[in-house]
């Protein structure tokens, strides 16, 4: 706590996604408007444009950006270089605490330089894991580096709580906050109301495709590079050879997914291939669609809390709550599969019922609140 004779409480945020920096603003909000912090942003750019269109439309203007993108960088090449760029900015800052959220390289490295430092780090969405090292590869160890020396374990759920405590993590250092991606989501459609134009973007498709029952599509793990973005090509295919469905696809920037998106589905009547959304653009996606189709960890927790069924194309997830809830299903990268999956949940209204209605274990939008007092108990 802080009071008229004691210095805020430093806490520099670190992060260089898309996904990261939309689960963090809130936090970002948060902190600068709370006199007890004085909040301070770095992020790495390991999503450049993507990034900064949430940075944008949050108002979140950084105090350091490493601006590390590079084309077909490795990992190692870029760890290296997060690793010493926040060092860098840590010595200049020295914080009272660092904040990460979730599994990306940016988060590994900013907390393993806030390590090296002997500063606490607090991990933003803590505790997933899907048990297999390489689904998701990187992400599932990354989580477990950040993981295995974290003062402050902010767990989405109890089964993430669960999952660091059979790693033997101090159960007084674990704590349920519920999602800050459900605190940020209720932001933003709360802004759209107040301004449509944020999201008009989208009306266009919306005319051409009226009448159709739409499919938001994502993809982009790197475990699906190859022989899975082939098959979840053929699967999106023949699920818009139906005359009631079109298929909305902002394609990731990856050339490893573009070049075959655009080889499979360019061209298809009843396939909108576009750009990456910005995060209205995105919330107005899952608004209207109705169903996803994605290999994503956000839009697991995003669709359900609009009612809206996921189909993961993925093997495994470190989110087995929304699976166990009945929000999303695992259908992996077989095309069949995800057919026969689509097909069941766009002809059998029971089914489909069961998945929207289902409760989204993933938070109730307080998540942001939890962490803020968490963070001023230390």
């Amino acid at each position: 706590m802080t009071s008229a004779t004691t210095r805020p409480i430093k806490v520099l945020q670190v992060f260089g996604t898309r996904p990261e920096a939309i689960k963090l603003f809130p936090l970002v909000h948060a902190l600068d408007g709370d006199s007890r912090f004085e909040g301070r942003v770095c992020v790495s750019g390991q999503h450049r444009g993507m990034l900064d269109q949430v940075l944008d439309i949050a108002g979140v203007v950084p105090h350091h950006d490493l601006d590390l993108m590079q084309p077909d960088q490795t990992l190692d090449g870029l760890t290296a270089n997060l690793l010493t760029g926040i060092g860098k900015v840590l010595d200049a800052e020295r914080p009272d605490w660092v904040v990460v959220q979730g599994d990306t390289a940016t988060a590994m490295a900013g907390a393993l330089a806030a390590y090296y430092r002997k500063i606490p780090v607090a991990h933003v969405e803590a505790g997933l894991r899907s048990g297999d090292i390489h689904h998701p590869w990187p992400e599932e160890v990354n989580r477990k580096i950040v993981g295995s020396f974290a003062a402050l374990h902010l767990a989405p759920t109890e089964t993430a709580a669960a999952a660091l405590r059979r790693e033997n993590v101090d159960p007084t250092t674990i704590h349920v906050t519920g999602n800050t991606v459900i605190d940020a989501l209720h932001w933003v459609i709360a802004r759209i109301e107040r301004e449509p134009t944020l999201a008009s973007g989208l009306a266009g498709l919306e005319a051409r495709f009226a009448g159709k029952r739409i499919i938001g599509m994502t993809t982009h793990r790197r475990e699906n590079f190859g022989e899975g973005m082939e098959a979840i090509a053929s699967a999106v295919r023949r699920l818009a050879a139906r005359d009631d469905v079109a298929v909305i696809f902002p394609v990731h920037l990856n050339p490893n997914v573009r070049a075959v998106m655009n080889d499979r589905l360019a061209g298809l009547d009843n396939v909108a291939l576009i750009d990456p959304l910005d995060y209205p653009h995105f919330a107005r996606l899952l608004d209207i669609c109705t169903l996803m189709l994605s290999d994503s960890g956000g839009v697991q927790e995003e669709a359900p809390a609009l009612g809206k069924p996921v189909l993961v194309m993925r093997e495994t997830t470190e989110r087995p709550e929304g699976v166990e809830a009945g929000t999303a299903q695992l259908v992996g990268t077989d095309p069949d599969r995800i057919v026969a999956e689509a097909t069941r949940l766009l002809d059998d209204p029971a089914a489909y019922e069961a998945m929207a209605r289902a409760h989204n274990p993933f938070g109730d939008g307080r998540a942001t609140g939890r962490i803020v007092e968490l963070l001023a108990a230390r």
